[in-house]
Formats: C-alpha cells, structure tokens, sequence
C-alpha cells in the first residue's frame, strides 16, 4: 500500500494519510507517543517533524520522567534538547556513583568540641556540639562557613554550658535540645537568633519535627498558630520513658507524633493523646519511622526463646490498623526508613549486620545485602542504591538490584545520619562518648581531639560543580598487603607516594 501525503504551504492542518486535521488535534494525537515514535514521525514529513517537536509535547515528557518539575513551560526554548541534557546528566551521576568519581569533604570544626548529633535537610547539614552551639553548612553552595546559631542567654553563674542532645531541620526550621531539658528553635528565613524557646523539667529522651510544617515535638508539641505565636495543642502522659522514640507528621492546624516506649507504640494527636497503636507485653520496639499516612517499626520478640523471628510492623495511621508484617530475623532491626523509600518499599538494617529491601505488597525481602562488621545503624535508598552506616563507622554503597556492594568508606565512630540525593551524599560519625578524658581534649592537642571529635562528611558527585580531579580517600589497605584498592587510582603497593 502506497500512503501518499497532500503538499502543504502552512501548518494550519496536518496531513494524516488521506485526511487533514487540525494541528491542535493532531497534537493532541502525538501526545501519547513517546521520545522513539516522535522519533520516526519527525522523519516522515516536514509538517511532522514541526508538530513532532512541539515545545508542549516534550515538556510534558520531561515532566513525566521527573525532570525540572518546578519549572515552567517558557524556562527553556527548547525542551526536547533540556530532555536530552537532564537524561544526560542523571547517567553521568549514576556512573559517578557506582565508580565513586567526584570530591569529598569534611564539615570541620575548631578543635575542643566533640560532635552530638547532625542532621540534613536537602543539602542544609546541621551540627550540635558538647560546647552547647549549633552550626549549618549549606553544601549546595559550598558555604562552609558554618554560622552559629545564638543560643538562649544563660543566667549569670550557670557554669559550662549544656551538651546538645538532639538537633532537627527542616526546610524552615531548626530545632535543639539541650542536655538542660532547653529546646530552642530557629528560623531559617529569619537569621540566628532563635524564634521560640521552651523548657522541660528533666532530660529529653527524643526530638521530632515535622518534615513539611513548623511543629516541634518532645512530650509535648509546640506549633505556631496562625498569627505565629507559638502554642502547645497537646502535651502527652507517656508512663515508659526508656528508650523513648518520636517521629512527627505535620497535617495544617493538626501535628500527629508517633512515639515509642519500651513495648508500647502511641498514636499522639491534639484530641486524643494517650491513644495507644500497638502494644504487646515483653516485645520492645526497637525502632521506628513514619510517612504520609503509615508508620513502620520494629519489634523484638525473643526468638530465640518463643521461636519467633524479629519483624517490621506497617500501620496505617487513618484506620491503626496493622496493614502488613515483613521481616524474619534472629537479629533486632536496628534501624528501618520508610519515608524516603520508593513507593511500596522499605528498607531496613538489622544488628545481625545484614540490609533488607522488602517490598510491602507482598511482604517478602527482595534484597539482603551483607557487608558491615557491627550491626547496622542507619540506611536509605533509591529506586537502585543503598546507603548503610554501620556500629563500626563503614559507611557502604550498595547496587540494589545487584545485591552488590559498589564501596565503602571508614571513621573511627559510628554512624548515626545518612542523607542523599541524587548528585551527593552526606554521613555523620558521631562518638558514644560526648566528653572523653575530662577537660585533655585542647586546642595545644589536635591528635587527641581527631580522635574524640566525630566527623560529617560531605561527598558530591557531580562533575559540574567540582573538579574531577579530586578523588575520593578510598585506600584502606594495611601495611602488611602487597596490593591495595584500585579505584580511579593507580597504586602498585597502598602507600607509594609517602
């Protein structure tokens, strides 16, 4: 059969075999083609190749596989060649990552202070010191002049100042919690002195904030009303304190925490904040992570005495009901992160040092990966990597699909923050020991303070930003072995440049 096509002077109508449409249907055909078939039609004719590259049709493509979401239709003058530079992009990144080509850095800090707890929030790192001050770095700049956060000024005669206990950010708000049972908190938008402040009668045991609102929570949630003055909605009675643990949603006019202590989980809201979840009598939780609308945590249930295994528990918080259980393990889940998932999986790391992907439709493991030399204590993942940190400060990258590790970096202290994105990766060792040796740690004895201090570390991938030509410090190798790693580097024996 011979298709033959009507010469046309304009692109009022569109040749579509023997018939001629109007260009705004014929658009609306190639609309439900994709990147190949535009493709082949721009081939075809002229006027198809002119409709086969309409700027609508691929931005709504680029939208569709994720790319330059914010943005608008006249941001670019021609998307398709914005297509080709963002798949372009993600592909080198994805080659960065698993070939660890791209720089690393350390978030340092002046010798003297030992490093509490850290926290990031889209690239925005935030540190609490046992000096009592708090710091940020914005890596998505590479401002590493980290500002102080201004303290609550202290009473005259009060002595050394508190411990950080805990620290939370957000894209707004920074949070702190003292050792003094003081919680500060701060504005990002606003500068360095704190925006609201609140005082506790006996140490915290756990800090929440909203991922996506201003509300903060510890036994009690603080929120700010809607002329901005910050209130408490609801203060919650929790008998077990011990190994308290709080994750916080944030609904407009309405924060609901999820807490857990011991062996019982509460579902806290305004209205109702004593009602408990979950709660079996001699099956402590071990740890816990919420999103949207379901909360994940996992238990303990002696299996070596009841035989049976450790598990996951997923709830759902509009029915509290138990939606699924996966997991089967002798070990304790020691960590579990459900919020930054892909949808429908759930990552989780276990004391008997593996990494689990399970896949909570059908509530089986699809991936177990095995490589740390403690138990795992913090992990995240994409729709293909893992990143896990463990006890003993390995940090590892792992190919999901694969079940492969990709590498792995070492500190001294454990790992308790893990945070990426697409083009960077930032970890937190912080040191179980907040104040190690007394008052030896100086500024006359950095040896002693590298040791004690903790490390952040900040590790970014893309070629764009930094230079290539800084390599990872990937070398772990002895000085008893012949050879050493050989990535990215060439080495004949681990330490021939000293």
């Amino acid at each position: 059969m011979i298709l033959s096509f009507p010469f046309q002077n304009e692109i009022n109508e569109v040749p579509f075999f023997d018939v001629q449409l109007p260009y705004e249907l014929a658009l609306k055909i190639f609309q439900y083609l994709g990147k190949a078939e535009l493709g082949r039609c721009a081939q075809v004719s002229r006027t198809w190749k002119i409709l086969a590259e309409d700027e609508v049709l691929w931005y709504r493509l680029c939208q569709q596989e994720g790319y330059l979401l914010d943005t608008s239709i006249s941001d670019h003058s021609c998307w398709k060649l914005a297509l080709k530079n963002c798949r372009a992009r993600e592909h080198m990144l994805k080659t960065n990552w698993k070939n660890r080509v791209g720089a690393v850095s350390q978030l340092r800090y002046e010798p003297g202070r030992v490093l509490c707890d850290a926290r990031c929030c889209d690239g925005v790192v935030m540190a609490g010191y046992s000096s009592g001050e708090v710091r940020l770095w914005d890596t998505r700049t590479w401002d590493y002049t980290a500002p102080v956060l201004a303290a609550v000024a202290a009473p005259a005669g009060a002595g050394a100042p508190p411990h950080v206990s805990f620290v939370r950010i957000n894209s707004s708000l920074a949070v702190a919690a003292y050792e003094d049972g003081t919680v500060s908190v701060w504005s990002l938008l606003l500068g360095q002195e704190p925006i609201h402040h609140f005082q506790h009668n006996q140490h915290i045991q756990a800090l929440a904030l909203a991922p996506g609102g201003a509300a903060v929570a510890t036994v009690r949630v603080e929120s700010p009303d809607d002329k901005g003055l910050w209130q408490t909605p609801a203060t919650f009675e929790i008998q077990k304190l011990v190994s308290l643990q709080l994750t916080l949603l944030y609904v407009p006019g309405r924060p609901v925490a999820v807490a857990a202590a011991e062996d019982i989980v509460y579902l806290l809201k305004a209205e109702d904040p004593g009602k408990i979840l979950h709660s079996v009598y001699g099956q402590p939780v071990t740890c816990l992570d919420v999103a949207a609308h379901e909360t994940a945590f996992g238990i303990k249930t002696f299996g070596w005495l009841l035989n049976e295994p450790n598990q996951i528990l997923l709830y759902n918080l509009e029915t509290n009901q138990c939606v699924t259980k996966v997991g089967n393990s002798i070990g304790d889940f020691s960590c579990v992160n459900l919020h930054s998932s892909p949808p429908n999986m759930l990552v989780a790391g276990n004391k008997d040092r593996r990494v689990r992907v399970f896949d909570l439709r059908s509530a089986q493991a699809v991936c177990s990966v095995y490589g740390h030399q403690l138990g795992v204590s913090a992990v995240q993942m994409d729709e293909w990597k893992i990143v896990s940190g463990g006890e003993e400060g390995l940090v590892c990258v792992w190919d999901q699909r694969m079940g492969t590790k990709l590498w792995e970096m070492h500190a001294r202290h454990p790992v308790r923050h893990v945070w990426f994105n697409s083009h960077s990766l930032i970890t937190a060792n912080i040191p179980e020991e907040k104040n190690p040796r007394g008052s030896s740690i100086t500024e006359d004895d950095p040896s002693l303070h590298r040791k004690y201090r903790g490390v952040i570390y900040c590790y970014e991938f893309s070629v764009d930003q930094l230079a290539v030509d800084s390599v990872l410090p990937i070398c772990r190798s002895s000085y008893e072995e012949v050879t050493g790693y050989n990535y990215n580097i060439g080495l004949a024996v681990p330490y021939d440049s000293i």
